[in-house]
């Protein structure tokens, strides 16, 4: 598998990008401000990642997502420990994530992964989605914020 920056004249995966968040708006609007990374096998995206720079010498891994039929494998830890190294090279100092309360393997990855959680954004699903989202049966109402040292 090859982890590379989509390059300016390609297509934006937004099929996978609208898996992760489901505001299309959203998407576009931290699309023009982030640098969009994507996974291939054989040739094919599979996954794909932003890294949105926030304040100075700290950027957030938004919008993680890989292909249904990919997920389970592993794809999603080496996007992950990919945005890191791609932070640290950037010279980031700080790497931040946010996911909503429903998202239990999520969460396992992220800290799996290093980050720890600093925060919760309470009723921010709410706040900024017309539609109830649903995950693993559960309402995602919060936004649990993780972080990273670099």
């Amino acid at each position: 598998m090859e982890i590379r920056k989509l390059d300016t004249n390609e297509s934006v995966p937004m099929e996978l990008l609208l898996l992760a968040d489901p505001s299309e708006q959203i998407v576009k609007e931290y699309l023009k401000r982030g640098q969009c990374y994507v996974a291939e096998l054989s040739g094919n995206i599979v996954a794909v990642y932003v890294l949105l720079p926030t304040r100075p010498e700290t950027v957030e891994l938004v919008n993680i997502a890989v292909n249904e039929n990919h997920q389970g494998k592993g794809i999603g830890k080496q996007l992950v420990n990919h945005a890191i190294e791609n932070a640290k090279l950037q010279g980031y100092r700080a790497i931040e994530i946010g996911t909503g309360n429903s998202g239990v393997g999520q969460l396992a990855l992220y800290q799996k992964c290093g980050f720890r959680i600093v925060g919760i954004d309470r009723d921010f699903f709410v706040r900024h989605y017309a539609e109830d989202i649903f995950e693993n049966g559960i309402q995602c109402r919060d936004m649990v914020r993780l972080s990273q040292d670099l």
